[in-house]
């Protein structure tokens, strides 16, 4: 072997150590960070998370603390003025005022009960949900027709509440803006999720037009960014269809985890 190929042998190995040294550094380094921004990413997603749960959280006991208002104060004040007007002994003057205070108590107690629904909190979310559909008129503009399927079963109370606020906020979109003869909402409980499905045959939306100022009297998908966030309190999935006269649909998929048997009963009689 010549003596000047002596050294190119010997370093040769040495660059090819150094080489792959390099490489490993590298790959590592890249592991390591991907590693790194994957903590960043699950930190940011979970205080996220909690501010949304602190948000939502907030909202529910804004509307416990209006409720209690309406109902204590409002509701009773009024009924102290229909007392008082029967001690009148006029009713000839006091029948249209009787029948107005009539009419203003039984608001006050039906936004009293949406805003604080205590038939969820005593009979869970499937007697809810059928309350919540006779609520709306039969002999109104819209029919409304909530079904469920599958084996309709007690959730936490949190996530009853959460997937009531969904659906109360579906129907009162489609009551207030939809302008449809029929609205459609599907609930499934399955083994462990729970779909909803909203349809309804009104006048529609142009989703696209999100960022475009309405003009009066149209309807906006704006009330989708409250929905978004419900669902997303319950890391669930959410998907809508909708064009300008040809409707809207949603599509809503939530992991859920059922309770047992035993804990519903301790959950309704805890209440």
């Amino acid at each position: 072997m010549p003596d000047a190929l002596l050294p190119l042998i010997l370093i040769t190995p040495i660059l090819l150590l150094l080489s792959l040294g390099i490489v490993g550094f590298v790959v590592r380094y890249q592991r390591r960070l991907l590693q790194q921004q994957g903590e960043v990413r699950e930190i940011r997603e979970a205080a996220q998370q909690q501010a949304l749960e602190a948000a939502l959280l907030a909202q529910e006991e804004e509307r416990r603390r209006i409720a209690a208002d309406l109902h204590d104060g409002v509701g009773t004040t009024l009924s102290i003025v229909k007392l008082h007007l029967s001690t009148l002994n006029r009713p000839d003057l006091t029948r249209e005022a009787t029948a107005l205070l009539d009419q203003a108590i039984g608001e006050v107690r039906r936004i009293s009960r949406n805003l604080l629904p205590a038939v969820l909190q005593k009979f869970g979310l499937p007697f809810a949900l059928e309350a919540l559909a006779r609520t709306v008129p039969e002999d109104g503009p819209t029919r409304v027709h909530i079904t469920q399927n599958g084996t309709p079963r007690r959730l936490d109370p949190q996530q009853e509440l959460t997937v009531y606020r969904v659906v109360q906020e579906l129907l009162g979109n489609g009551l207030r803006h939809a302008k449809a003869a029929n609205i459609d909402i599907m609930i499934n409980f399955g083994v462990d999720s729970l779909s909803l499905q909203y349809i309804d045959n009104g006048v529609g939306f142009d989703p696209s037009a999100g960022d475009v100022q309405p003009s009066p009297g149209s309807r906006t998908g704006l009330g989708l960014m409250n929905l978004r966030s419900r669902v997303a309190l319950l890391r669930g999935t959410l998907r809508h269809e909708s064009s300008p006269g040809l409707g809207s649909q949603v599509w809503i998929s939530l992991p859920l985890q059922y309770l047992a048997a035993n804990q519903e009963t301790s959950t309704i009689s805890s209440l």
